[in-house]
C-alpha cells in the first residue's frame, strides 16, 4: 500500500525496495506479490496503477527467476490483459496506464524470449488490434538482464542438510539411495508446511485489514446515523467474522514465534482486530 500510494507523485524507493526484499525473504513471495499487483495495476486511480508498474519492473529486475517463471504464467499476464481489453477494464483504464502495461509486456518479449507463453500473450493482443504497433521503449524503460539468483530452497539454507544429500547420492549403496529419497521427500513436505504457513498468514492477515477498514467506515456512518439497514447488517457481519478471526491470528502467532518479522506482522493485525471491535462494542453494541 504505501509503495502505490495514490497519493504521492514521486515513487517511494525505500518501500519498493522493502517490498523486493519481502518478495525474495518468502518461499511464496513472487505468487503473493503479483496477485496483489495485479490487483493495483487495475487500479481505476490512474497513479496507483502506475506506481504498481514501477513496483513490478523493479520485481522483475530484482527477485529472480522464481518470480520470472511467476509473471510468465498466463494466470498473472491474463490479468494485464484485462486492463488493455475493453470486454474488462480497457474502457475505463487511462491511455497512460494502458501505455505502460503494453511498454511492459512488449519489453518482456524482447528480455525473456524464451518464455512462449509471454510471447503469445502480446501476439494475441496484436491480432485483437488492442496494440496496434510495436511501442518504442525509451532506453531508460528497457530492463537491464535479470540478475540470477539461488532458489530459496531448505537445501539452500540448510548446508548440514545438502551436505548430506550430496553423499547419499554419490553412494553406490541400495540404502543411501533410498536415505537420499527419504530426505528429498521430508524436504518437500517441510517445504509445503511452510508454504502454507505463509499462504495461511498473508491471507488472514489481508483479510483482517480489509475488514476492520471496511468496519471502521460503517462506524463512521454510524457515528452519524447515515447508516442504511443493509449496512447495518454488513457491520454485524463483519463484527462476527472478525470474532472468527482472533483465534486463527492467535494460532498464527504460535506457528510464527520463530519468526519474528512474521510475528510482529501478526501482533499488529491483532491490534488493530482488538481496537475494531472494541470501538464496536462501544458504538453500536451500547446502544
Amino acid at each position: 500500500d504505501e509503495a502505490t500510494d495514490p497519493s504521492i507523485s514521486e515513487e517511494n524507493w525505500e518501500c519498493i525496495q522493502r517490498f523486493c526484499d519481502q518478495v525474495n525473504a518468502d518461499t511464496e513471495g513472487p505468487l503473493f506479490a503479483l496477485r496483489l499487483l495485479a490487483h493495483k495495476i487495475q487500479s481505476p486511480q490512474e497513479e496507483e496503477a502506475l506506481h504498481a508498474l514501477t513496483v513490478l519492473e523493479t520485481c522483475v529486475n530484482n527477485c529472480g527467476d522464481r518470480f520470472h517463471s511467476e509473471m510468465a504464467k498466463f494466470r498473472f499476464l491474463n490479468e494485464l490483459i484485462k486492463v488493455l481489453s475493453p470486454k474488462y477494464y480497457g474502457i475505463w483504464s487511462s491511455e497512460k496506464v494502458k501505455s505502460r502495461v503494453t511498454e511492459v509486456i512488449f519489453s518482456w518479449t524482447v528480455w525473456f524470449p524464451q518464455e512462449v507463453k509471454i510471447q503469445d500473450a502480446y501476439q494475441m493482443l496484436k491480432k485483437q488490434g488492442i496494440v496496434k504497433e510495436d511501442p518504442k521503449l525509451p532506453e531508460d524503460k528497457i530492463l537491464p538482464p535479470p540478475s540470477p539468483r539461488p532458489q530459496n530452497s531448505i537445501f539452500d539454507t540448510d548446508e548440514e542438510k545438502s551436505k548430506l544429500l550430496a553423499r547419499l547420492l554419490k553412494s553406490s549403496h541400495p540404502e543411501d539411495l533410498q536415505a537420499a529419497n527419504h530426505l528429498i521427500q521430508s524436504v518437500i513436505k517441510e517445504e509445503q508446511e511452510k508454504s502454507a504457513q505463509v499462504s495461511r498468514r498473508v491471507n488472514t492477515i489481508s483479510e483482517v485489514s480489509e475488514n476492520v477498514k471496511r468496519m471502521d467506515e460503517l462506524l463512521e456512518n454510524y457515528r452519524r446515523h447515515e447508516l442504511s439497514p443493509a449496512d447495518q447488517e454488513t457491520l454485524q457481519a463483519l463484527f462476527q467474522r472478525c470474532e472468527k478471526l482472533r483465534p486463527l491470528l492467535f494460532r498464527l502467532a504460535s506457528e510464527a514465534v520463530a519468526d519474528e518479522e512474521a510475528l510482529a506482522e501478526i501482533l499488529q493485525a491483532s491490534d488493530k482486530l482488538s481496537w475494531v471491535l472494541g470501538q464496536y462494542r462501544q458504538v453500536v453494541a451500547s446502544q
